[in-house]
């Protein structure tokens, strides 16, 4: 009996301690768990340690490969804008009249003239193209970019009435944003019953880009002929002479509006599913429907102001990125890069195709999109989820 109860004493003291044993170590079992946790196939997984616990980040494979392809494409296609014209400079003496190190004559051809041009065609067309994905994803419609449903028209109709009625060579930002807001609220209560889903929403966007597009026409026809061919370069859509406050406020917004649209990121992946989904999955539908939407608005008035309404950069961004990327997600950085490429390509081809004739980067891209708009048309649908 005393050995019995020397053994059995024995056993409860080994099993409190391989009971304790774990709970003493359980902090460090679990991290080494996490560290040893494979990503999901077509991940990339960033692991690390602070105070508060492990932490994990996961960065999708192709998309990064896509961005950063983007991204060197826009670099050596803004080497080629800046290298090419009427003059042209050699790539490495442009990269010293970046430094301030070239000769006189390159240095103000590039910093003068092209770097200001091209800093507006990046930032118009990575606006452009932002908000077109935005409202795209919005409306779970590839065709609704603010040009097609009246945004682009609507605050071009606003600018142009400042331009004649005031008398400036280019309107405030805030006239194009309240001509967008005016075309946006006008087709969202045309549309109402339906939604943002369906042709009907696109059907009244058209409408109210006509409305628009005609208002434009009109006060054109009412001024002098002089007044109306300086104006009429701006609403086809160019970048020739735009104003460095306009810019400035557009470069302020559009990164404020990409980092919103990030933060919003898995939100706006949810958004694709129907609502009811959504908001089983916790997002707030309508909230950020309105967020969304607000912030494509923005977007387009800001780059509106700068360069007029160059819709199709809002069709013709979002399809590349799309076409790229894998659907897991809303491809919005890539789709920003895309729109600030097929802008700075478009800009660049109307300013050498024909020179010394320059043909404005509106027509250019509408050449372009066109036919791309006919293409996705003709295209068997593609579900957004």
């Amino acid at each position: 009996m005393k050995a019995t109860s020397i053994r059995s004493s024995a056993i409860h003291s080994s099993s409190d301690r391989t009971i304790a044993m774990p709970c003493a170590s359980d902090d460090q079992a679990r991290e080494g768990e996490n560290d040893s946790v494979p990503p999901p196939q077509g991940y990339w997984r960033l692991a690390w340690r602070s105070r508060y616990g492990a932490n994990s980040l996961l960065f999708e494979q192709r998309a990064v490969v896509v961005n950063l392809g983007l991204l060197v494409t826009l670099l050596l296609a803004c080497m080629l804008y800046l290298s090419l014209g009427s003059v042209k400079v050699a790539p490495g003496a442009v990269l010293q009249a970046l430094l301030g190190n070239a000769g006189m004559m390159a240095n103000f051809v590039v910093q003068e003239l092209r770097l200001p041009r091209l800093a507006a065609a990046c930032f118009t067309g990575a606006a452009f193209a932002l908000a077109g994905i935005l409202m795209q994803t919005l409306a779970r419609n590839r065709l609704a970019t603010p040009g097609i449903i009246g945004i682009d028209n609507g605050a071009t109709a606003f600018a142009v009435a400042s331009i004649v009625g005031v008398g400036f060579s280019i309107a405030p930002p805030a006239m194009a944003l309240a001509g967008a807001t005016t075309a946006a609220v006008l087709t969202f209560g045309l549309a109402a019953g339906s939604g943002t889903q369906g042709y009907r929403f696109i059907v009244a966007g058209i409408g109210v880009g006509a409305v628009f597009g005609a208002i434009t026409q009109l006060l054109l026809a009412r001024v002098a002929i002089d007044t109306a061919n300086a104006a009429y370069p701006w609403t086809v859509g160019s970048l020739n002479a735009r104003p460095i406050g306009a810019l400035q406020l557009l470069m302020l917004g559009l990164g404020l509006g990409l980092a919103t649209a990030l933060a919003l990121a898995r939100s706006l992946t949810l958004l694709r599913f129907k609502d009811a989904t959504a908001s089983g999955l916790g997002v707030n539908v309508k909230r950020r429907r309105r967020e969304v939407l607000l912030l494509s608005v923005a977007l387009t008035a800001l780059a509106v102001a700068v360069a007029g309404p160059v819709g199709m950069v809002g069709l013709i961004g979002p399809e590349i990125a799309r076409s790229l990327s894998s659907s897991r997600s809303v491809p919005i950085l890539a789709a920003t890069l895309s729109g600030a490429l097929v802008m700075v390509l478009a800009d660049l081809a109307g300013r050498t195709l024909l020179a010394p004739i320059e043909i404005p980067v509106g027509i250019v891209t509408a050449v372009v999109g066109g036919p791309w708009l006919l293409w996705i048309l003709m295209r068997p649908q593609r579900s957004f989820t």
